[in-house]
């Protein structure tokens, strides 16, 4: 009598073949052994952190932070250790429900192309805007007021006071030198102190070099004399001149004219002293 199979010899064989197949994590490190390489070497190369490569061969895939990055991982060491990483791909989908769904492009990439149309104001061009319009009133208030009240308002700056009405005559320009004294009339010359010698040149007719010297023989004036200017000297006991061009001088002493008929480009010494006019 033959002897029938018992339930345990009946058993499918499937179960042993699956658990043949080694894990992902297992096939990467058995490969990783083979090739003589170690977990650094393989984070080396693949710039995979130490960490992660030891948790995937330990089929913790939590570290690596979602199913896109595990099979990317896991393509990465695979080609690293040299096997095909087809195989465990599969077997990772099936593992995790399948592959996951890819990530849509174009709404990131329409998200990305419309947000720079999206912008704020444009500040620069506003800005450039204000900045011409100012210039313009400005240059348009300054073409308006620059006419009768242009100078008023210069004034007003300096600080003085704007005429109002006609412009006021110019004051009668002296034909005196700055820095000339204003010479005593002809009453005045006839007030001379009678202590002493006061003489009175004038340029009359033309310029002329003149000089004159008191009684210790210092210098009074030595220079050109305009036409139209005048000089007066006085001293204790005399003044001597020197006239360059007599003809155009025009003489007082101690306030009385002194009438001698000089030529023009006459050179005159002359010497006064107290009393009457005469030359000495």
């Amino acid at each position: 009598m033959s002897l029938g199979n018992s339930p345990e010899d009946e058993r499918p064989f499937e179960d042993d073949r699956e658990e043949a197949r080694p894990s992902i994590g297992r096939a990467l490190q058995q490969a990783r052994i083979a090739a003589g390489l170690t977990v650094d070497d393989v984070s080396s190369a693949t710039r995979v952190r130490i960490a992660i490569v030891h948790a995937i061969e330990a089929d913790d895939f939590a570290s690596c932070g979602g199913d896109v990055y595990a099979r990317g991982h896991i393509r990465t060491l695979a080609k690293a250790v040299r096997i095909d990483p087809v195989p465990l791909l599969a077997q990772y989908d099936d593992d995790h429900g399948g592959r996951p769904a890819p990530t849509p492009a174009a709404p990131l990439f329409e998200a990305e192309r419309i947000r720079p149309e999206r912008r704020g104001p444009n500040w620069t061009a506003a800005m450039v805007a204000a900045i011409v319009a100012v210039i313009g009133f400005v240059g348009f208030t300054a073409f308006k007021g620059g006419g009768d009240d242009g100078g008023a308002t210069a004034q007003v700056a300096e600080g003085s006071k704007p005429a109002t009405g006609k412009t006021a005559s110019p004051t009668p320009k002296n034909d005196k030198p700055e820095d000339t004294k204003p010479e005593p009339s002809d009453s005045a010359i006839a007030a001379a102190p009678q202590d002493k010698v006061t003489v009175q040149v004038s340029a009359a007719d033309g310029k002329s070099w003149i000089s004159a010297k008191d009684h210790n023989g210092r210098i009074l004036f030595d220079g050109l004399l305009k036409q139209g200017e005048s000089k007066t000297f006085q001293d204790s006991q005399k003044v001597n001149l020197v006239l360059g061009d007599a003809g155009a001088i025009q003489l007082y002493v101690n306030g009385k004219k002194i009438d001698d008929d000089w030529q023009p480009g006459a050179v005159e010494r002359l010497t006064y002293t107290k009393g009457d006019p005469q030359v000495g």
